[in-house]
């Protein structure tokens, strides 16, 4: 590959270096700077790259190409039009790292970056489980919009209309229930984590009641999803789906139990886990014509 991707969350962001062979040659994390676009800049050019985390200079004796940047939010164009997490609004991404790094810079959607990773030459939708839940449908090499240049929201299907209110606006949606932060804020304890619920499911009936209604909630989603879209296989990313089969296998039986006329499509964790978004944003760089500094690689640029 010879580029870099990177992942800005919330609270960290995440780097890589990667080798021709696509193979990752240096890994590098910094804190995310708090609603400070000038000092997340500096982190991500002067810090994670060029200050030792994931050296720019080289990979195995190559130089290095181009930089892609994953981030949440409305992206078009290379300019972050908002983005909850990160307190931004209408910030040039790609044109102020672009002049900080003096290389080609491709800006994207983290989730639909993670779907094109994760697809490879498939078609699949991609739904990452985290504090939100973000979703993405790849065919053909790209990530699906509509005419507004959204993709796949099904955190804010509504799973149960007359249900709990939706910090967008709406009622009973899906990361109501069955995000990683949803998870947890209905479980009632203090300081739980989605983790913790998992753990105790099994044993205290507050957690067991949230559990259930996260795989009911995501099963009764992804049916509505697999009737409308039909993927090939349904990928499960982000921090929730770290839960492996104790996730899987309950929400593979919910969504077959939504399904009475055709098949449920396979429902898989995903392969490059909570590296999805750096190789996806590594895989753009990639496709970035040679010696542009201002060009999207593709529709994902405009995610949103």
């Amino acid at each position: 590959m010879g580029v870099i991707g990177i992942d800005v969350g919330g609270t960290s962001i995440k780097g890589a270096r990667f080798a021709d062979d696509g193979s990752i040659a240096r890994r590098g994390v910094v804190p995310t700077p708090q609603h400070d676009v000038a000092a997340t800049v500096r982190a991500l050019a002067a810090e994670l790259i060029d200050g030792g985390n994931i050296d720019g200079g080289s990979i195995d004796g190559g130089s290095v190409t181009a930089v892609g940047v994953a981030v949440p939010g409305i992206v078009e164009d290379g300019v972050v039009r908002y983005a909850a997490n990160l307190a931004w609004r209408d910030v040039p991404l790609r044109a102020l790292l672009a002049d900080a790094l003096g290389l080609p810079v491709t800006v994207a959607h983290d989730v639909g970056a993670a779907a094109l990773a994760e697809a490879g030459d498939d078609e699949l939708l991609y739904v990452s489980l985290g504090t939100g839940i973000g979703a993405a449908l790849v065919a053909g090499g790209q990530v699906r919009h509509g005419a507004t240049g959204q993709v796949a929201e099904i955190g804010h299907i509504p799973v149960w209309p007359d249900g709990e209110p939706c910090a967008c606006g709406q009622f009973g949606c899906l990361e109501v229930y069955a995000s990683a932060a949803g998870v947890a804020r209905r479980y009632g304890r203090p300081g739980a984590t989605s983790a913790d619920v998992l753990a105790r499911s099994g044993s205290e009936p507050a957690a067991g009641a949230a559990w259930s209604d996260a795989v009911t909630a995501l099963g009764l989603a992804l049916a509505t999803a697999t009737l409308l879209f039909d993927p090939a296989r349904i990928v499960l990313g982000g921090g929730l789906a770290q839960a492996g089969d104790p996730l899987l296998a309950p929400v593979r039986a919910a969504l077959a139990g939504r399904l009475t006329w055709r098949s449920a499509p396979p429902v898989v964790a995903a392969r490059y886990g909570l590296d999805a978004g750096v190789r996806g944003a590594a895989l753009l760089a990639e496709r970035l014509p040679a010696g542009t500094a201002d060009t999207d690689a593709g529709e994902v640029g405009r995610a949103r």
